[in-house]
């Protein structure tokens, strides 16, 4: 049990942590403490939220009990307050009250944030130092990343023992502004930094690289304590955090959305299988531009794009083969050893392959939903093997375009129905989690011998179970997912790729997510978020 708290130092605390601390949040103490219980399977550096709970003080007894059977566990104290971002609706110094006892209740460290920090006396934040306990001066924004340098400027005067600085990610080169800050830093050892947000992923997995002392994860997914934070157990065994180094490769998916991409959890595992020293992660890039200025900073080695910018980013490439040049659409990026951008596309293979192991494509009758980029890639694919393509889409002047391009030709809904095809297939992101768009076809418009859905989240679309209702064979489009993604990893990593294993994480996780309850309705947002 740690009874004397006064030779906390940092370098004690360096000696007892890892890479990641685990946010844990309850309604109540025993809650909290359940959690707390099941986190430190995974690492026993704890940051207990107090101010989740409605009475922080009467719980630190019980706490104080957890704490010292579980020896191993470094546990940090935060109860920050609604108008910095937490829960706890108490004064300034109910604040201060919790934090100096929770040094008597074996906490090694305090989280305390600037804005109370600058709001207290002198002699008050000296008493608090004077407990102890080593303090975290922390600084969050939820809507920005904006002058770093000037927010550690702030901190200096208080000569707290850990800095952690979080600004929010609005787009992807926010996290090199974080990144180039915590290399600038390097003379300080205890610096943590994130982004919050989406686009701040890069800087969850890649910030410990730059410099930052560690990172903040959630004990689960659905607890998470800031937007875009991610469950620990992803950090481990996904993007293996604790191997992340210099000399680490970053790839990524990049596109606009990516929330539900299971592409991180497939190519991490593929890497994993074959000992590959890289990560893959989510780029949530709404602009090109944005996307592009990160590639060069990071540096990146390989993209797999998606939509929106297949077609966009071919201008931007050195060169690409032949392939995405007819096409016009490139779901592969690789930097070379020149250092230049090459394209390719792996989307024709990935459509092409799964339809071949079933028909011959010479003469079939296809039916094409959308003119994307995805559309491009099965038009163009399935005109190459002979097929007779035609295309149905929301904007007729696109279809009309790609199919003057492909040799395809353009039909309108209401002949779909009156048409026998022996392949409908849908190359529009309809039916994706999270897609509410309307259903561009009905059952009665499914004349034909197979459905073919690429979009792969959910497993069971809707138009794979209007399919299956009409007694239709179907293809899901994690068939198509898989083949396009292992073509990738081999023109990445000049290696087989383990199809095997990236089929079975992605049935997995899809399975997983199919059994989920669906969750409830959102409730009112707050004027505040709770943070890390």
């Amino acid at each position: 049990m740690k009874t004397n708290v006064l030779s906390t130092t940092p370098q004690m605390i360096r000696s007892r942590i890892g890479k990641i601390c685990v946010s844990i949040t309850g309604s109540t103490v025993a809650e909290m403490l359940e959690r707390a219980a099941l986190a430190t399977k995974e690492t026993t550096f704890l940051e207990f939220r107090l101010d989740y709970l409605d009475k922080p003080l009467a719980a630190l007894p019980k706490l104080k009990q957890f704490l010292a059977e579980q020896t191993a566990v470094t546990a940090i104290a935060t109860c920050r307050r609604a108008p910095n971002g937490g829960k706890f609706e108490g004064t300034l110094a109910a604040e201060l009250e919790i934090l100096s006892k929770a040094s008597a209740s074996g906490f090694y460290l305090a989280d305390i944030e600037l804005e109370s920090a600058e709001a207290l006396k002198k002699a008050e934040f000296l008493h608090l130092r004077e407990t102890g306990i080593a303090l975290i001066v922390s600084y969050h924004d939820f809507k920005q990343t904006k002058d770093l340098d000037a927010i550690f400027k702030r901190m200096e005067p208080f000569e707290p023992d850990f800095v952690k600085i979080v600004p929010t990610a609005k787009s992807l080169t926010d996290n090199v502004t974080l990144m180039r800050f915590l290399e600038r830093m390097n003379d300080h050892s205890n610096i943590v930094g994130v982004c919050m947000g989406d686009a701040g992923i890069i800087s969850r997995v890649l910030g410990v690289r730059a410099g930052s002392a560690f990172t903040f994860a959630a004990a689960t997914p659905g607890e998470e304590t800031a937007p875009g934070q991610i469950a620990a157990r992803t950090l481990i065994e996904t993007y293996r955090i604790d191997q992340v180094d210099a000399a680490t490769k970053v790839y990524g998916v990049a596109g606009n959305p990516i929330r539900n991409s299971l592409s991180p959890l497939m190519m991490n595992a593929a890497f994993r299988r074959e000992t590959v020293n890289a990560v893959y992660l989510g780029l949530q890039a709404d602009k090109l531009s944005d996307l592009l200025t990160l590639v060069n900073e990071i540096p990146i080695q390989g993209l797999s794009v998606t939509m929106p910018h297949k077609q966009e980013i071919m201008a931007h490439l050195e060169k690409t083969d032949p392939l995405s040049a007819k096409i016009g659409a490139c779901n592969t990026v690789l930097r070379a050893q020149d250092g230049k951008l090459y394209g390719f596309n792996t989307d024709v293979a990935g459509i092409i392959s799964p339809l071949e192991r079933r028909m011959s494509l010479r003469g079939a009758k296809v039916l094409v939903l959308g003119a994307g980029g995805a559309a491009r890639a099965a038009v163009f694919g399935l005109r190459d093997k002979g097929a007779e393509v035609h295309i149905l889409n929301r904007t007729p002047e696109t279809a009309a375009k790609l199919a003057k391009q492909a040799g395809a030709k353009v039909v309108k809904k209401e002949a779909v129905a009156k048409t026998a095809f022996d392949v409908i297939l849908n190359a529009t992101p309809i039916g994706m989690a999270g897609n509410k768009a309307p259903q561009m076809l009905e059952a009665k418009d499914l004349n034909t011998k197979l459905v073919f859905d690429l979009v792969y989240n959910p497993i069971e679309t809707p138009l794979i179970a209007m399919a299956r209702q009409a007694g239709i064979p179907v293809v899901a489009g994690v068939e198509m997912f898989v083949q396009q993604g292992a073509r990738q990893f081999e023109i990445w990593t000049g290696k087989p790729a383990p199809e095997e294993e990236m089929l079975r994480v992605v049935l997995h996780a899809l399975k997983q997510k199919s059994e989920e309850p669906e969750a409830p309705a959102e409730k009112p947002k707050a004027k505040t978020k709770a943070a890390k």
